[in-house]
């Protein structure tokens, strides 16, 4: 398989990558960040909900954190009062982005996620970091309409692609594509505020990862507003760079999981080091950096069995 540094400061107020701190957080004072007359990034509780608002209602790329229903409807009324959420993507599982898909799947909205996102919606769960079984969500919350690949819709003159992002973060991802407002949604596959995220038990590898910036990159321009789950709107030179900084880490870790080392002995060894962004947590990303890699070791030739 072919594997091909971004924004990231975890102190408030710094500027990482040489981009400019106006770019974070633009959405958590009023609750909305207008990226045009048609299209916000609304505070799902922390997570970014995108909301396209067209003529035949409105389109929310992402539910949000639970208990946060209040105050996204509080957003979605001020950003487009009287409109009725008629379409609802969840870009993966994770309850920070389907936190209210029962709020808006109870109340008519068609909620779309790849086939995959489903099924871990529908059942109960383990969660291996916190030794805990997660429930299913009520059948409201459940996506009714599903896909393997990509597909698109339009609303009103709008036209939204959506696409599979294999092993990215999860093993549901999907980016969603407003083609005409040149706006892109990306979920957890792109992390400018927090360290990035692997979701090993359900797939998500760093291999994965690259693979799936790539595909992203071939979908921008320049002008593309880039949306992650997290943090503030990048561009296609962010995600690029974030991309470049995933690659070379997926160079280094994978040479040192082929001598069979640990997530410990990366660290050690510096890995992280010469990178232009700090790590919150440096071990515990290595630590889902090294049981991706062992997963999935026949695809970079690994010999660590």
């Amino acid at each position: 398989m072919d594997r091909r540094e971004l924004l990231k400061s975890a102190l408030a107020g710094t500027v990482a990558f040489g981009f400019p701190s106006l770019l974070r957080g633009q959405a958590a004072g009023s609750g909305i960040n207008r990226l045009s007359d048609k299209v916000a990034i609304l505070d799902g509780g922390g997570a970014n909900v995108l909301a396209f608002s067209g003529s035949d209602g409105l389109v929310l790329v992402d539910s949000g954190a639970p208990k946060n229903g209040d105050k996204l409807l509080a957003a979605l009324k001020s950003f487009a009062p009287n409109a009725k959420v008629n379409t609802l993507f969840n870009t993966h599982y994770h309850s920070d982005q389907t936190g209210g898909n029962a709020l808006f799947g109870s109340a008519g909205a068609e909620i779309h996620a790849h086939v995959i996102t489903r099924q871990w919606l529908s059942t109960d769960y383990y969660v291996p970091s916190a030794d805990k079984w997660i429930k299913a969500l009520p059948k409201s919350a459940w996506p009714v309409k599903t896909f393997r690949d990509k597909g698109e819709t339009k609303v009103g003159a709008e036209t939204i692609e959506y696409g599979y992002l294999l092993e990215a973060h999860t093993r549901g991802d999907i980016y969603i594509f407003f083609r005409d407002s040149n706006v892109l949604a990306v979920g957890d596959v792109a992390s400018p505020l927090r360290d990035p995220a692997l979701d090993w038990y359900s797939g998500g590898w760093l291999g994965g990862r690259v693979d799936a910036m790539d595909d992203l990159l071939a979908l921008v321009t320049d002008d593309t507003k880039v949306v992650p789950a997290y943090g503030a709107v990048m561009t296609r030179a962010h995600l690029q760079a974030e991309r470049d900084m995933m690659a070379k880490l997926y160079d280094r870790t994978t040479e040192l999981t082929d001598k069979g080392r640990s997530a410990q002995d990366m660290l050690e060894a510096g890995v992280l080091n010469d990178l232009n962004r700090k790590f919150e947590d440096p071990y515990r990303f290595l630590y889902d950096v090294c049981k991706g890699h062992w997963a999935h070791y026949t695809n970079f030739g690994g010999n660590i069995v």
